[in-house]
């Protein structure tokens, strides 16, 4: 019996892989000021004993009228699958096997082919045309033998349908005109007695109807079609043509997986299910195949499972009765195979559908509690046992896509309220329903429950969201992910149609869990609040426990923003933290104005202030995590909360100073004065000190008073409390080296603790200069620029920060000086000693004592002092040994042996402090009073001939920068002939002279010496004519000098010019000196003889006239019979330009 059914048959859904989940329950939250939000019962998934067996029974039935061939990932085992159910049904073995008796004994349900006929596809064109009028003819073919009768014994037959089946079981489609691509989508329930000699058959006819040749000469197209009318004149009127079958075997038992015909060799025939072609069938058996196979060769793969599936859905190849037309096309087939009239009570008795839900929710049930069991969450995975059951027992009764939807949801929504599994679960059944929503299809109990179902999980889903922070706490991993599912599952369900047909009244999702999220803060406040509620009464504790309940709100702040907003904001558009902020401020700014004005009203404890201190700090950083003003609506109830704690303003000040000269008083008293390690040369106390003065700034920091009047007092009040700390430390520090110096025999030992007192004091220093960056100086600058006066801050703490640092540069100062005084006596002592030392010993090895001294001393200093402390150290040491080597210098004018010891002493001094860049940079070095200590020297150390030739250089020197012919000039020609060894000099003129006679004219002549006389002993000094009355006297004298080049080219080798007056009765009168380099002289310093010499015209110049340094240290050496002769020819020379001054004008 047939039934038609318009509706398509789907595959039924998988569920999907869901995280693993755990729900902590939480207890109710108590708030006396909230109401109390409804707390939903949660429907039960438990069955009563009766129902329980009904079910089982149902359950067994199914497992032991299973039909078709299992799919790939489902259990084939029927002993398995009975084992499972009675694990899930919690059956003990005896009544297991009683409820197993009774089954059996069931009556067995009626077995059918559900078939539906969808479509074909290149179908043979069998009309004139080149199309078709396609139909089909399907049905049960029933006794059918194992084997299928002998491979001869039945004939290929194209009407196999009609000729095998009765036509009472013989179904029909519609007829599809003209096309070669028919779809029908028609589906038909065939029943059969015995899956295991039944067959299904489909033929597919051409439905041929009576028409004239005229009519069918008009639908010609082509001689393919003329063909066909010669050949339906042939056939009897009104006969269909075949178009090709189906012959599938709903049970094949006939092939053999072992023994006889496989790897044998011999030849075995086998029925068809369609997919076999044509070429593998023999004449006489259209549906039997013979497949020779070599021996040790298995089946083919097509052939190793060839039952039906419960659900089949393919497509299947038409097949042909002759060799005419293999290729006649496909057809699509669903087959599945159902039961009709099931025995057992449930089946009978309630839909199948309310069955189905039950049996999942059992299954699902005993799931979850098996996992549980074993310590592990339920993913949301079916085991393979209940897949196979449950796909089986939806396939037999025949349930719809739908309606299995509609269980999976029913089932899984309940359990969900009652059971830990993953709420992911739930997105798939609400899927399905969506796309299959049809409201007609269910009936009006099916409608109520499924409403209910959606307002259920609704609320309930509402009131884990109230509770989120304690159902999804953050300490499990995957609550984030938890709490996502969740707000993704009410979504989706809320933009069902069906929900938003079933549940027309709902308010927005949005609004409700807003309204959720509001209750659920305010119940976690009182919970806190509650929590935190001291044993003790009293102010000091109620401070303590209300700092401990902001302290968790701010907590609480932190994570709403990482992590639970941007879960509501990416779901629900819902800006949680900024709704949960605004609730909970309102709430703490209740209680802190309440506890602040109890406790301001009378004096402030040290405990009572840090309380205070601790909650204004925390409080602080509550605000901070909220909107800015340009980001918020309104005013806040924290705004200016600073206030109430003003009155506690002095008593944080005055401990915050308390606590650091407590700290620093027994930082120095524990301090033994040693450097901490190689690299850190200052004390422990130091480093405590640093450490104090960072907790200050980190205090003022955490205060940050919002009035910039106020804060600048307090800054003030910090930067003072910070310099007053610091001039106490150098007071502390110094007493300290002072106690441990008491007996202390080893000077070494207390220079130690000095250099480290000196040290400290420059680590004290540079964080005190430090002041500005830490305490924000700039930033409050701008705060208060509009309330104070011009320069107020700038006269005001930095006065104060200036005034510290001088007292500390002060002190550090003297330390140094200390140091310097310990060792300036001993340097004196080493430079007085080296001018004592015998002759014999040479200069290098008389400063040895002084160089040791100092490499030991300097670089023990270096090793106990900082950098900057051991530059100021060099400084005031090179200062007082430039002092020392200035005074011995000057006792020593007259020894060039001592001067030249000192020399070298200066010398390797100098590269002493330089200390190849690690010392004194050269500008600190190269003082005024070294460059004039090393020019004395190098004069006192040179001999007597040395300083001749210096004082010629002098005078070459100042030739060559005069300019001026105020006391005249001469004009000469000089040149040196190399090759006769001659110096040729022409004097050529003098001009402009001075008048030095009373009849204002001067008899000038000229004397010519090589100087210094010491390198020209053999040359006698020469002399021009006299020229009577004339200051312009034209000589044109020439004068040779049998001289060697070498000494020429000395430094100070010059031909002085001396320009006497010749005066008859006394000494003649000098009228200018003028000096010619040798070494210019052309012809001195090449090979080739000198052409024409050019002239060279010499102003005159006179000897200085306040005495010469180096004639001065000539002077000195009385001993020195050649030192004393240069003197005395030079003081008369300056003598006698003394007599005679530059008339003015000149």
């Amino acid at each position: 019996m047939a039934t038609l059914l318009s509706q398509p048959q789907r595959r039924p859904p998988l569920l999907r892989q869901a995280i693993k989940i755990r729900r902590r329950r939480v207890r109710d939250l108590q708030d006396p000021l909230a109401p109390k939000a409804q707390e939903i019962e949660p429907p039960s998934h438990h069955l009563s004993p009766e129902e329980r067996a009904l079910l089982y029974e149902e359950a067994l039935y199914t497992v032991l009228h299973r039909l078709g061939q299992p799919e790939p990932n489902h259990v084939r085992e029927a002993s398995e699958l009975l084992r499972y159910l009675q694990e899930a049904f919690h059956m003990e073995p005896e009544e297991h096997r009683q409820m197993l008796q009774q089954v059996q004994k069931l009556e067995k349900p009626i077995f059918c082919l559900k078939a539906t006929v969808k479509q074909a596809k290149g179908i043979l064109g069998k009309d004139v045309s080149g199309f078709s009028d396609p139909y089909c003819l399907l049905g049960i073919e029933q006794g059918v033998g194992p084997q299928g009768g002998s491979p001869g014994s039945r004939h290929r037959q194209k009407a196999v349908v009609r000729h095998t089946i009765p036509e009472e079981q013989t179904h029909r489609t519609q007829v599809i005109t003209q096309t070669l691509n028919p779809v029908w989508e028609e589906t038909f329930i065939l029943e059969f007695e015995d899956i295991n000699t039944s067959s299904f058959h489909l033929d597919m006819w051409d439905m041929d109807a009576v028409e004239s040749v005229r009519q069918k000469l008009g639908e010609l197209t082509d001689l393919h079609g003329l063909r066909r009318i010669f050949k339906e004149a042939r056939k009897d009127k009104g006969q269909d043509d075949f178009l090709g079958n189906v012959v599938l075997r709903l049970q094949v038992s006939g092939v053999r997986k072992q023994g006889f015909g496989w790897g044998s060799g011999e030849g075995l025939w086998v029925h068809t299910k369609g997919s076999l072609g044509p070429a593998s069938c023999r004449p006489s058996a259209p549906n039997r195949v013979r497949l020779m196979l070599p021996v040790g060769v298995g089946p083919p793969a097509h052939l190793a499972r060839q039952d039906l599936r419960c659900r089949e859905d393919q497509w299947y190849r038409l097949e042909p009765c002759t060799e005419t037309y293999p290729d006649r096309g496909q057809c699509h087939l669903q087959l599945q195979l159902i039961h009709k009239r099931r025995a057992p009570k449930a089946s009978r008795s309630q839909p199948s559908y309310t069955v189905h839900l039950h049996l999942l929710q059992q299954l699902v049930s005993h799931e979850v509690t098996r996992h549980q069991a074993g310590s592990t969450s339920w993913d949301g995975s079916l085991s393979p046992q209940a897949a196979t059951i449950l796909f089986l027992h939806a396939t037999q009764k025949d349930l719809s896509d739908f309606h299995q939807s509609m269980a999976q949801w029913l089932a899984y929504s309940r359990l969900y309220q009652s059971l830990e599994f993953p709420s992911s679960c739930l997105l798939h059944p609400i899927t399905s329903i969506e796309y299959q929503w049809i409201q007609g299809r269910l009936k009006g109990e099916q409608l109520e429950e499924l409403a209910t179902s959606f307002s259920n999980l609704l609320a309930y889903g509402l009131s884990l969201i109230r509770k989120f922070r304690s159902v999804f706490p953050l300490s499990v991993s995957d609550s984030p992910a938890r709490l996502q599912s969740l707000l993704r599952v009410l979504v989706q369900m809320c933009k069902m149609k069906a929900f938003g047909e079933l549940c027309p009244d709902s308010p927005p999702l949005p609004h409700l869990v807003t309204e959720m999220l509001r209750t659920g803060t305010v119940e976690w406040f009182h919970l806190k609040q509650q929590h935190h509620q001291p044993m003790v009464q009293g102010m000091l504790e109620a401070g303590k426990a209300l700092l401990s309940l902001v302290q968790d709100i701010i907590g609480d702040l932190h994570q709403c923003r990482h992590t639970w907003s941007k879960i509501f904001q990416n779901t629900l558009k819902i800006d949680l933290f900024s709704m949960a902020f605004l609730e909970l401020q309102w709430l703490v700014a209740k209680r802190v104005q309440d506890h602040t004005a109890a406790v301001v009203g009378s004096p402030v404890s040290p405990e009572m202030g840090e309380s205070l201190f601790q909650l204004y700090v925390s409080l602080k950083e509550l605000c901070q995590l909220g909107p800015g003003p340009a980001e918020r609506d309104g005013v806040l109830a924290l705004d200016g909360f600073h206030r109430w704690f003003q009155p506690a303003i002095p008593s944080w000040l005055q401990k915050t100073y308390s606590v650091a000269l407590a700290r620093v008083q027994r930082a120095v008293q524990m301090d033994e004065l040693v450097p901490l390690g190689e690299l850190t040369k200052h004390s422990t106390s130091a480093v405590d000190l640093s450490t104090c003065f960072a907790q200050i700034s980190h205090t003022a920091r955490q205060l940050d008073w919002p009035d910039p009047e106020e804060a600048f007092m307090i800054t003030v009040k910090f930067v003072e409390d910070t310099c007053r700390l610091a001039l106490v430390y150098c007071s502390l520090i110094k007493a300290r080296a002072r106690e441990l110096s008491v007996g202390q025999k080893d000077q070494g030992q207390a220079a130690n603790m000095l250099c480290v007192v000196v040290n400290d004091m420059e680590q004290l220093r540079l964080v005190i200069g430090k002041l500005p960056t830490q305490l924000a100086w700039e930033a409050l600058e701008q705060r208060v620029g509009a309330v104070l006066e011009q320069g107020q801050l700038q006269n005001t703490l930095h006065a104060q920060l200036q005034g510290a640092l001088a007292g500390l540069g002060h002190e550090i100062r003297t330390g140094v000086r200390t140091l310097a005084e310990q060792l300036e006596a001993g340097i004196a002592r080493h430079i007085q000693k080296l001018v004592g030392i015998k002759e014999s010993v040479l200069p290098e090895d008389a400063i040895l004592p002084l160089m040791k001294f100092l490499e030991v001393k300097l670089c023990y200093m270096n090793t106990n002092l900082v950098q900057e402390n051991f530059s100021s150290l060099l400084t005031l040491l090179w200062t007082h040994t430039l002092a020392v080597l200035m005074e011995v210098a000057a006792s020593q004018r007259s020894c060039p042996l001592a001067s030249s010891r000192l020399k070298i002493a200066l010398q390797n001094l100098e590269i002493c402090f330089y200390a190849e860049g690690c010392g004194l940079p050269p500008a600190a070095l190269h003082t005024t009073t070294f460059q004039a200590l090393q020019r004395d020297l190098e004069l006192q150390a040179a001999s007597s001939r040395e300083l001749i030739q210096k004082y010629f250089c002098s005078r070459i020197q100042q030739q060559a920068e005069t300019a001026s012919e105020e006391l005249g000039a001469v004009t000469v020609k000089a040149s040196y002939r190399a090759s006769e060894q001659k110096l040729r000099v022409e004097l050529l003129s003098a001009s402009s002279l001075l008048p030095l006679d009373s009849n204002g004219s001067s008899d000038p002549f000229v004397q010519l010496t090589l100087e210094p006389r010491h390198e020209f002993p053999e040359l006698a000094p020469r002399e021009t004519q006299k020229h009577k009355k004339d200051l312009h006297p034209l000589f044109d004298e020439t004068f040779e000098f049998l001289v060697p080049a070498e000494p020429c080219q000395k430094d100070g080798a010059c031909l002085l010019l001396t320009v006497l007056d010749h005066d008859t009765l006394g000494a003649d009168d000098l009228e200018g000196e003028a000096f010619l380099p040798l070494r210019s002289v052309p012809g001195l310093t090449g090979a080739e003889e000198p052409g024409e010499v050019p002239q060279t015209r010499l102003p005159l110049t006179y000897p200085a006239l306040n005495g010469d340094p180096i004639l001065q240290l000539l002077e000195s050496r009385k001993g020195d019979r050649e030192a004393q002769v240069f003197v005395r020819l030079r003081r008369q020379r300056a003598k006698q330009a003394s007599h005679h001054a530059p008339r003015p004008g000149r």
